[in-house]
């Protein structure tokens, strides 16, 4: 199928208010589509079922929805180039000095429940209407594919919930053949011409809080545990820190959903310890963060391995088994369009060293950053 076929079918599954998801993986050129057949809304409610999953933030407020393979259309398209990417002009963000000043108090306000409890991290977020002129989300999601290749980019709608795009360069799990992978990302700053990255104590220590966090949660269920030294990721405009941990899962011992529960939310998007700093979050961040820092992906995905051949180029007619494999993202970097514009959502954690200006401007850059997809033409 060639990428014009493909994204037409995309676009009549839309015109038609019918559910697909479109995405993606980090570094690869491949494109995967589910277009599901009907409208219906399939909640996931313990994690053994099979297809692409959307999950919120907080369970106790939205569905945990999932579109199943076995009832989509399935599409790949090879890769696609975007030639078209900088034609027209990017839409700038304004900022009014009342959401300055509201967020510089949320995050004194977290800075001071940290010296007066138990909480070492919080993460606060904020959302913003950019209001833009209409376009299909296929064009977004084509700049998104052409603006983040090292990211996770996916456009996602269901008529029951809404269109949500996003670019998150961070992985939840994956799981294949019993090994685990998840990641600790904590810590931003932009890019700059310097090869020489510093990254200053407030970072580094926000850092190990998520890493120790995750090693803790997992240590009760998976073996082999082992934890990669930090590195610097890049993520398109903007460098985090990064450490990669891996493990074995015992699969008659271990459910995919008590993983999903250790982890998820994790502490680069929810905070230190888990429940003190949601609870937070749902009192005093002020909106309902809905799909955002919830988490997506492929959940018990089937895929079944093509006839090998032998030496002898004789076909072996018995198929290899069924593999099921599971690769979830947190949603970050994402937006959520609707007629009034684009909702975008960011946020950045706060520890007892954090500095609420400095929180401030990482939000405008991390806006700035989901913004640039947009056009005002």
């Amino acid at each position: 199928m060639n990428s014009t076929d493909f994204f037409e079918h995309i676009e009549e599954h839309f015109e038609s208010t019918l559910p697909f998801v479109v995405y993606r993986k980090p570094n690869e050129e491949k494109i995967h589509a589910l277009l599901q057949d009907d409208e219906t809304l399939h909640e996931v409610h313990d994690f053994s079922e099979s297809g692409f999953v959307f999950a919120p933030f907080d369970a106790s407020t939205s569905e945990t929805v999932l579109i199943p393979a076995e009832e989509s259309f399935v599409m790949e398209l090879d890769s696609f180039e975007n030639e078209m990417l900088l034609e027209a002009e990017t839409i700038l963000v304004n900022h009014t000095n009342e959401d300055r000043e509201a967020h510089i108090k949320l995050v004194n306000r977290g800075i001071e429940a940290i010296a007066d409890t138990a909480m070492k991290k919080v993460v606060l977020s904020r959302k913003q209407n950019i209001p833009h002129n209409y376009e299909s989300p296929v064009e977004i999601f084509k700049r998104l594919l052409g603006t983040y290749k090292t990211a996770f980019v996916y456009c996602w709608y269901h008529p029951n919930v809404g269109l949500w795009l996003g670019a998150t360069p961070e992985t939840l799990l994956s799981i294949n053949n019993r090994r685990l992978h998840t990641m600790s990302l904590a810590g931003t700053q932009k890019t700059s011409a310097s090869s020489d990255v510093v990254w200053g104590e407030k970072e580094q220590e926000e850092q190990q809080f998520v890493t120790d966090s995750i090693v803790e949660n997992l240590s009760t269920l998976v073996n082999d545990l082992q934890v990669s030294d930090v590195k610097t990721q890049q993520a398109g405009t903007l460098l985090h820190l990064k450490t990669d941990i891996s493990a074995i899962i015992n699969e008659n011992e271990t459910s995919i959903a008590a993983v999903i529960n250790a982890l998820h939310p994790t502490p680069a998007v929810c905070g230190l310890p888990k429940n003190e700093a949601k609870e937070f979050i749902l009192n005093h961040e002020g909106y309902a963060r809905s799909y955002y820092t919830g988490f997506l992906g492929e959940l018990n995905y089937k895929t079944e391995k093509k006839r090998a051949r032998t030496r002898r180029n004789v076909e072996n007619l018995a198929y290899s088994a069924i593999k099921k494999h599971t690769h979830l993202f947190v949603n970050l970097r994402c937006m959520e369009v609707d007629a009034s514009g684009a909702q975008l959502y960011v946020g950045g954690g706060v520890t007892a060293s954090s500095d609420a200006v400095a929180e401030w401007e990482e939000t405008v850059n991390k806006l700035q950053t989901v913004a640039k997809v947009l056009r005002t033409t």
